[in-house]
């Protein structure tokens, strides 16, 4: 049996945690890299729950890596949508300053 050092993984989930907030930090216009540093970041969490929950032999970790990802794709799936919307209405998924009721958003 191989066995792996746990400072691996870590090193692993927080790589995948700083390319996700970078996404974000860097990421002026659009909406689709917003929404995918979110979903990396995200996966980035659940993956150390994971390791975690081997590594202690409890099973709590996993079950709240269930639930974080069914919000997740709820997130995504509702994200797509009003991006879709937005699409329609605008033709353009960038970043911009939204006027609704001469409130600027």
């Amino acid at each position: 049996m191989v066995f792996v050092n746990l400072n691996y993984f870590l090193k692993i989930t927080t790589l995948l945690f700083s390319i996700g907030i970078l996404g974000l930090v860097l990421n002026r216009k659009n909406i689709l890299i917003a929404i995918m540093s979110i979903e990396l970041l995200l996966l980035s969490v659940n993956l150390n729950f994971i390791i975690f929950s081997v590594y202690l032999d409890d099973i709590v970790g996993q079950l709240f890596v269930l639930f974080v990802l069914t919000i997740a794709a709820t997130e995504s799936g509702i994200g797509l949508a009003i991006l879709t919307s937005f699409y329609k209405l605008r033709n353009s998924i960038e970043f911009k300053l939204i006027k609704i009721n001469n409130l600027k958003i």
